[in-house]
């Protein structure tokens, strides 16, 4: 199989998708209004409610929802060989994925930018709000630890990838303030501005990698673990404005042209998939995810097809920017499309690698050594990158090799593989960090909302002491995590409790179709959640019982048991509502009908 046809036959599909499912969506499903002022405009404060261009909102949206899940995802899943990962992305992504975020994001507009606990208080009463609330407290923590570690693994005594990464952050605000200040409204120019500085910061690289600031820019994975958690305190902190919004609005553009590099990378060079389309780890063994392609492989992928975590995006950040009912498609729908198509690029360079390399990147080496594998190209591509990729595994390293090596292998530019492979490297890093940007901030406002209950101040977003201490709570719970975690142990922790995230914001999002007056295009929803559930909760079962209990994981254990009853309680007391609806509509249409008569 060659990596063109899945390039070409995958935007096809997902452009014909947006075109179909999303429209029917929008007109029949959702009846999205242009008319109605959206919470944006009516509550317009400067600080969080801020309407916004939609193209900046779909920049923001798009860079908080597509963190590591995308691409870690998929370069891990690849374990499993390229097919099921390819059908998954492309099939979940459409009738799971999109759908989730696109019917979330409606309801939080319709109800004020409203959290998704807090939707749930309305929708389905006062006890599935609150354990709306626990489960998403504990599912964002996970989720923030699970990407965090993709971005540990990658920096790890790279004094040069550190500070590309890190040069991002002091350009992210000064455009943030160019556009506040300096020269309101100027998209264009703080854009050439801001992707200049951050390729300079790239050109950079090789240059502080061997100066006298290299020693301060090389940190242990201990030491990355709280620079992260001081980041995502910082972020969460901030107005949007100031961070926030360029930063993100900044790296989407940037990650946009890099996978459409690589798609036209992939055309030019039109590399052959080296992994095979199904490989034996399929009946499970494997030594990256544990288990069998089913379950696993869904929990694994995750974000690339279908995400609970940008729930937390659309009822977070995002529906408090939309100017307009309208935009709500092209950023959730068409945002999720987008992450596909960028997850199927990330499967593409993973799958293109020589099996044994691949395998070589992503496990340590004494479990490399147990697979009996030979290696093909691991010392050139090392030499190449100027870096040992070999025992980096989490995904982001095998994934910025794998594209390297496409780019370099476009006639002329086979000198450049350095460069490429550390421009990679800051690329995913910056989707990773605007997730933990968007992520941390989200984690903020639910922690004030849940403590408001007991003192009122904490509820109001504007108050600097709940800012503060909401911050540092929801920074320390996940940076705690990171710091002793690893890749093996977390990711199907996140695995986990993203797809049921998912599950539940779907039951959520059914409750309001169905009380809208629209059970007729319910399915929608309930397909999806359905098969999510039971999918989920059967990976969650065996991650239990097969995976941490035995390695001695009470604590990783213990918390996958609490999200599943969780959740199955939420989607219990969901199904009780459907019906109690149901028969309240049915009942009202028959007395209309009797009335006729």
């Amino acid at each position: 199989m060659n990596g063109l046809t899945l390039v070409i036959g995958a935007a096809l599909f997902l452009i014909l998708a947006y075109r179909f499912y999303g429209a029917f969506m929008a007109a029949k499903v959702l009846t999205l209004d242009a008319s109605r002022v959206t919470p944006a405009i009516r509550l317009e404060d400067g600080r969080d409610y801020v309407p916004t261009n939609k193209w900046i909102v779909f920049g923001h949206h798009f860079a908080a929802i597509a963190g590591a899940g995308p691409l870690i995802g998929p370069v891990l899943a690849a374990q499993f060989g390229y097919l099921p990962g390819t059908l998954w992305i492309l099939i979940g992504a459409v009738l799971a994925g999109a759908v989730h975020d696109m019917v979330v994001l409606f309801a939080s507009v319709r109800y004020d930018g409203m959290s998704l606990a807090e939707i749930a208080k309305k929708e389905l009463g006062t006890l599935s709000g609150f354990l709306t609330s626990i489960a998403i407290l504990f599912i964002l923590i996970i989720t923030m630890a699970g990407l965090a570690l993709a971005v540990v693994n990658a920096l790890f005594g790279s004094p040069w990838g550190t500070f590309t990464v890190g040069v991002t952050i002091p350009i992210a605000l000064f455009i943030g303030v160019y556009l506040r200040w300096l020269r309101p409204g100027k998209i264009g120019e703080a854009t050439v501005i801001g992707v200049t500085l951050v390729l300079l910061g790239v050109i950079a690289g090789p240059y502080i990698q061997h100066s006298a600031l290299a020693p301060y820019l090389t940190f242990t994975k201990e030491q990355l673990a709280v620079i992260l958690a001081v980041y995502g305190f910082t972020a969460a902190a901030l107005p949007v404005w100031l961070l926030l919004a360029p930063r993100d609005y900044l790296s989407t553009y940037m990650k946009i042209g890099v996978i459409l590099a690589l798609a036209v990378g992939i055309i030019i060079v039109n590399p052959t998939m080296q992994m095979p389309a199904i490989t034996k780890f399929v009946n499970g063994g494997g030594p990256i995810i544990p288990g069998k392609v089913w379950p696993f492989m869904f929990i694994t992928i995750a974000c690339g097809a279908m995400s609970g975590f940008h729930a937390l995006i659309s009822t977070g950040t995002t529906p408090k920017m939309i100017t307009n009912e309208r935009d709500i498609k092209i950023v959730g729908f068409g945002g999720m499309l987008t992450e596909a198509f960028v997850a199927l690029m990330a499967l593409i360079a993973a799958a293109g690698l020589f099996p044994g390399d691949y395998f070589a990147i992503n496990t340590a080496p004494e479990v490399f050594q147990k697979l009996g594998m030979q290696v093909k190209d691991i010392a050139i591509l090392s030499q190449m990158v100027g870096e040992n990729v070999a025992g980096r595994p989490g995904g982001a390293v095998s994934l910025a090799v794998g594209m390297a090596h496409i780019f370099s292998s476009v006639p002329g530019l086979k000198h450049l593989m350095s460069y490429w492979y550390h421009f990679i490297i800051m690329f995913e890093a910056l989707f990773i960090l605007t997730t933990i940007d968007a992520g941390t901030r989200v984690g903020r406002y639910i922690l004030q909302e849940m403590g408001g209950a007991v003192y009122k101040p904490l509820k109001n977003h504007n108050w600097w002491p709940g800012i503060i201490a909401c911050s540092v709570l929801i920074s320390l719970a996940w940076g705690y995590l990171v710091y002793g975690g690893n890749i093996s142990t977390i990711w199907p922790l996140f695995g986990v409790a993203n797809q049921l995230l998912g599950t539940m914001a779907l039951a959520i999002g059914t409750t309001m179709i169905i009380r809208n007056g629209k059970a007729r295009y319910a399915w929608t929803t309930v397909v999806p959640m359905t098969f999510l559930a039971v999918t989920t909760l059967a990976a969650g079962y065996l991650n239990i019982f097969t995976n941490y209990l035995p390695k001695g994981n009470t604590l990783l254990a213990t918390l996958s048991a609490i999200m599943m009853v969780l959740v199955v309680v939420v989607i219990v007391d969901s199904v009780r509502n459907w019906i109690k609806l149901l028969a309240a509509q049915n009942s009202g249409s028959d007395r209309v009908k009797a009335a006729q008569v």
